[in-house]
């Protein structure tokens, strides 16, 4: 029998994928976690066969959660199952070690493949997360530095601000945040912020 935890913060997301599991033939549910903090704790104790876990949650999320389980066990198997389909949510995840990433819209037959590439040790990235992730990969990647200019953006810096906290001349500035917004097909910074927190470069504070 293959064993699953399920690990999500909303009781009737865990509740609809129990029950797509238990209408897989040879899978039981084996543990229920509503936080990144339980499912390490409870992996560590269980040692499920696979992990379904959601991404964004309160205190420890998904990255965090499945970083702590894959250093305790490099064999574990996470799929990460969230709403959010940036490109880089879907990088970080992947680089992290997930077998698989998928979107909470997700048709049944798709989970159900998912789970059984998954269980029998392969990786599983549908169509719509690869080309997420194929954008992410292309040659318009933001630099490292730009990447400090735009979290600087993201805090409501302006230029010469920017150019204090990073060390540089605010011509400089200008120059990453023009390279930013051809990078995104942004016209403005409100459009980069927009497009930045779409793909889960930045996240905003509130």
């Amino acid at each position: 029998m293959t064993t699953v935890m399920l690990v999500d913060d909303h009781p009737l997301v865990r509740l609809g994928m129990a029950g797509v599991v238990s209408r897989q033939a040879g899978y039981t549910i084996a543990a229920e976690a509503a936080d990144g903090a339980a499912a390490i704790d409870l992996y560590r104790r269980v040692r499920p066969d696979v992990v379904l876990m959601d991404l964004m949650m309160p205190g420890v999320g998904g990255l965090e959660a499945l970083q702590a389980i894959r250093a305790a066990d490099p064999e574990a198997r996470v799929v990460i199952v969230s709403s959010a389909d940036g490109e880089e949510h879907v990088y970080r995840c992947l680089q992290a070690g997930a077998r698989a990433y998928l979107l909470k819209d997700a048709p049944e037959a798709q989970v159900a493949d998912c789970l059984h590439a998954v269980a029998a040790g392969r990786r599983y990235v549908p169509p719509e997360v690869a080309a997420r992730l194929a954008s992410r990969l292309d040659n318009d990647a933001l630099t490292g530095r730009e990447l400090d200019v735009l979290r600087f953006l993201a805090q409501g810096l302006s230029n010469k601000l920017i150019a204090r906290a990073a060390g540089i001349a605010p011509g400089t500035v200008k120059y990453h945040v023009k390279n930013i917004m051809a990078k995104l097909d942004a016209s403005c910074r409100t459009e980069v912020l927009r497009e930045a927190v779409r793909r889960g470069i930045v996240s905003l504070a509130h």
